[in-house]
């Protein structure tokens, strides 16, 4: 039998767009009223990318997804809590040994939710369960609305004003991310066929809303003099710590997924929902929460950390998807008397009725122990 040859792995054309925005706003950054307007115009390109993440989420899939919330649970420890901890730890233990701002910005990217789109992508081409990654990923997006400004709060003080800046933030952040959402989703059953219909008008607005955001990002961070503080040393250092925080935390899910049993198509929920972090809500949360002249520096270890997670986890969803597909079927263990009566003529194998009642208790017993060895074995942990 052949082997299926491996695809090279691609360079994810949106990061070349990134370096191309970061490149143009360092050579050309916008200043003044031409700053504004773009401000203006990424403010609503973000609106509307929410608007029609709303309008995407069916009722049906957050029914079948809603459930499982041993899963979520999983999920949003992983993201709110594990994440945070890792972020913590190594802020404190680069102290002195990053720049504060750039130690700021990896902290804050721990702080954020999970993607949605790429997490729902990744979990179906490794087969895992879609509908609970539509779930998980949807609840830690709305939930990281009130969430994140808080734990930015504890953990950056990045503010004076105690709650009550807080409370301005998630105010702020609610307003351009939550309501068009909620009112995308309020809309779908006028809207929700033609989305469906044409899936790909969310790539252009997901990824020309950031690269608008990004343009004024670092536009007002080259203005206030970036690049004469961040250099090739510190670009290197982030991408060592990004690479740090994504093994600590995919490795802890794997070990997680096993302890808890979970069946493959659950753990690998927990793998894609689990490790990532959102620059989708991180950008333009970021604008709301921090001083204009820091949001460029706040937000690079946040890009860096983004295109590794797609990188790696596109890499893991084509390795799943491989495993997968080279897997024998299982076949259904026979565990009525019909059925084991049946399957036992097949190999000629004749039984006696006393003995029937034992064998259906037998084949129940093995029946359970198969499916308790395949949730905690190799494909019970993705």
């Amino acid at each position: 039998m052949q082997r299926p040859s491996l695809a090279p792995l691609r360079i994810d054309p949106f990061l070349l767009w990134l370096i191309a925005t970061v490149a143009g706003a360092s050579l050309l950054p916008v200043r003044g009223s031409a700053a504004t307007l773009v401000d203006i115009l990424a403010d609503c390109a973000i609106a509307l990318l929410f608007f029609l993440h709303g309008a995407k989420l069916s009722r049906d899939a957050i029914r079948q997804g809603a459930g499982n919330w041993r899963l979520h649970l999983l999920v949003f420890a992983s993201t709110y809590i594990l994440f945070p901890i890792v972020g913590v730890t190594l802020a404190l233990l680069m102290r002195g040994w990053v720049d504060p701002v750039l130690a700021s910005g990896l902290l804050y990217l721990t702080l954020l939710p999970s993607t949605v789109q790429s997490s729902i992508a990744f979990t179906a081409i490794a087969g895992g369960n879609v509908a609970a990654a539509v779930c998980s990923a949807s609840l830690s997006n709305l939930i990281g609305i009130v969430l994140t400004p808080l734990l930015v709060a504890l953990a950056l003080h990045v503010d004076g004003n105690g709650g009550s800046a807080a409370l301005h933030s998630i105010q702020s952040i609610a307003l351009q991310l939550l309501l068009p959402f909620v009112a995308g989703h309020l809309l779908r059953p006028l809207i929700g066929g033609f989305i469906d219909r044409n899936k790909g008008i969310l790539a252009p607005v997901d990824r020309g809303s950031i690269l608008l955001v990004v343009y004024s990002a670092f536009s007002a961070a080259v203005v206030g003099g970036i690049w004469t503080q961040v250099g090739i040393s510190d670009l290197l250092i982030l991408l060592a710590l990004s690479s740090l925080i994504l093994t600590i935390v995919m490795s802890a899910n794997i070990g997680v997924a096993r302890l808890f049993r979970l069946p493959r198509e659950d753990a690998i929920v927990l793998l894609f929902c689990g490790s990532k972090k959102s620059l989708v809500s991180g950008v333009p949360m970021a604008g709301a929460l921090f001083p204009a002249a820091q949001v460029g520096p706040l937000i690079l270890p946040l890009m860096i950390f983004h295109q590794l997670q797609l990188f790696l986890c596109a890499a893991l969803a084509m390795r799943f998807r491989r495993q997968q597909e080279n897997s024998p079927p299982l076949t259904a263990l026979p565990r009525t008397e019909a059925e084991i009566s049946s399957a036992a003529a097949t190999i000629g194998l004749p039984i006696d009725p006393a003995c029937m009642p034992g064998i259906v208790a037998n084949m129940a017993l093995l029946d359970r122990h198969a499916g308790i060895m395949l949730a905690s074995g190799g494909k019970g942990a993705a």
